[in-house]
Parts: C-alpha cells; structure tokens; sequence
C-alpha cells in the first residue's frame, strides 16, 4: 500500500509542477524515486544489484521460484521487494536496484556508504553485452519518459547500434565507470558483498544460486534450485513471456511488439553476443574499451584474474 501510494503522491506532485523547466521536474522526479527506493533498502533484508540488461530478471525468476517452491507460493507472481514476504515471512524482504536514483536522493554520486551492514549481491556481466543488449531496449522497449529521466538518447533518436554502444552518456564507458565505482569500494563492503556473473550463471546456474542463498542466510534443498533453474531456463522463460504470465509485474516481463523478437526481454541470452553486430575492427575498438579501462577483478579484460576474494569481498 505504501509503494501505491508512494508512486500516486510523485505524479500528483510532478503534476502540479508542469510549468519548471523539464530538466528540473527530471531532477525533482529522480530524487522522489530515490526516497522511495532508500526507504526499501532500509527495510530491506538483502539487496541485488546490477546494471540494466544483465540479467536480473532472469534471476530473479530463478529467486522467485525457488521461494515459492520452498514456502508452498503461487507461480505467476514475481519476488517484489515485499510481495511474497507478505505472504510468508520466511521469505526475506529482497531490494532490486540499479543504484540509480537513490544516489540522486542522497547526494552521493561516489559513494556507496548506503550500503554498509546490508548483505550485497552484486550481479555482473560483459559490459559489452550489456551494452548492445541496452541498445534494443531503448529502441524497443523503453518509454519516451524513462529515457528522458535516465538521460539516454531521446525518443526516436536515429542512433545506429555502433554510436549507441560507444557513447560515454549510455553505451560500453558508462557501464565501465558503473563497475569501476563498485570495485573501488570492495575493500569497505568486505564479506557482505557477493559478486555474481552472468556468465557463470549461463555455465552453472544451479551452482551460482546455491551460492547466493547460502550467502544471504536461505539456503534451500539441492531438488528446489534445480526445479527453479529448469523453470527459468531460456525456453521456457521465452513462453511464459509469451504467455504474460507475470502480468502482475507490469512490463517487466512481456514483449513490446509480439511480432518482433528484439523486442521481447528475453532476447538472445548469449555470450559474447555483441561480436554478431560489428566488423573486426570495432569489435577490436569496443574490447579496448574494457580491456583498458575496466577493473580486472570482474573478469572481463586480458589481465588475468584469480577466482579470489578481492580486497575482502567473494567472487563467485
């Protein structure tokens, strides 16, 4: 009831201040959303974190069922922060974020002191996937408004794939200063922060869940996570989209043109992807991207990287 109310009370408000200028009614809107996600991670259990596009929703398909396995739950309702810990207290209370707005309503862009005495994940993946599968979601899927309000191209912007991936405002160097701010602050989180690829989900994802509800205090019989792994596969994950079956979660889940498969969430799902879409050379360009400017302790550059604890923080 207090998200509800939470989301009518900043339209109303916004409403009434259509005659500021756009770009202030943006800034007044991104702290508003970032009040109301740092009252969550308060009240918050555990915190999952990633960038756009890395597989967070599929994970948190995986996270969904193997609750409802474990706790007896209905199937077509998405973990949201509280939902099924209303129905069973059991399930932890889990915050989703991109850590965006809130650093707007705290006035820390470079810092991550919020998170102290929380237990993290961290979910990663190859920015440069990242950034070609963003490229189909701001051109397919994402709102005019939601562009506006995380400064991306505007709508209907003609932006080729090449110039999106590149550009420091959306593309690979954005995403590279995302990681670099969280790998600056692994020593500070120490053991309450959990780093988890994408790419060691698409090998083992059993293995990888295992790990994330061991390490957030809800571990869970070796039968359930398979059962959630098989449920969240990319098949399967493709129907149930197709379906809406978690048209609860509003847009989260469903395709925006059932004709066109760039635009549906569950896209491709593939790694290294991003080779598909560019000549060598600009594969080459993209890669030195990441290889020079990434932090080699997520695992993406030539740099070799240990399966380690970096500073005091677990790689998994």
């Amino acid at each position: 009831m207090h998200e509800i109310w939470a989301v009518v009370s900043r339209h109303i408000l916004l409403a009434a201040l259509f005659f500021l200028p756009r770009s202030r009614r943006v800034a007044i809107e991104r702290r508003l959303r970032g009040k109301e996600e740092f009252r969550k991670l308060e009240l918050a259990d555990w915190v999952l974190i990633s960038w756009g596009k890395s597989g967070r929703t599929w994970f948190r398909v995986m996270l969904s069922r193997f609750y409802q396995l474990k706790y007896c739950l209905p199937a077509n309702r998405l973990l949201e922060f509280d939902n099924l810990h209303r129905m069973n207290p059991a399930v932890p209370k889990v915050f989703f974020s991109h850590n965006n707005y809130i650093r707007d309503y705290l006035n820390k862009l470079d810092n991550l002191d919020q998170f102290r005495g929380k237990k993290v994940v961290l979910l990663v993946r190859d920015p440069r996937d990242v950034a070609v599968s963003q490229f189909f979601q701001w051109k397919y899927r994402m709102r005019p408004h939601k562009k506006r309000l995380n400064d991306y191209p505007v709508h209907g912007a003609d932006i080729g794939i090449w110039d999106f991936v590149t550009n420091p405002d959306c593309g690979v160097p954005r995403i590279v200063n995302f990681f670099n701010g969280w790998a600056k602050a692994l020593p500070d989180l120490g053991d309450d922060l959990l780093i988890i690829r994408y790419e060691d989900m698409r090998k083992d994802p059993a293995g990888v869940m295992r790990g994330v509800l061991d390490f957030v205090g809800t571990p869970g019989m070796p039968e359930d996570i398979d059962k959630a792994v098989e449920y969240a596969a990319y098949e399967n994950m493709k129907k149930l989209e197709e379906r809406s079956l978690f048209k609860g979660s509003g847009a989260r889940v469903r395709p925006g043109d059932k004709s066109n498969p760039n635009s549906f969430k569950v896209r491709r799902a593939k790694v290294g992807g991003y080779r598909d879409y560019f000549e060598d050379d600009k594969v080459a360009a993209i890669d030195r991207m990441v290889v020079q400017d990434l932090d080699p302790v997520f695992g993406y550059s030539e740099a070799p990287v240990a399966a380690q604890r970096a500073g005091d923080a677990r790689v998994s």
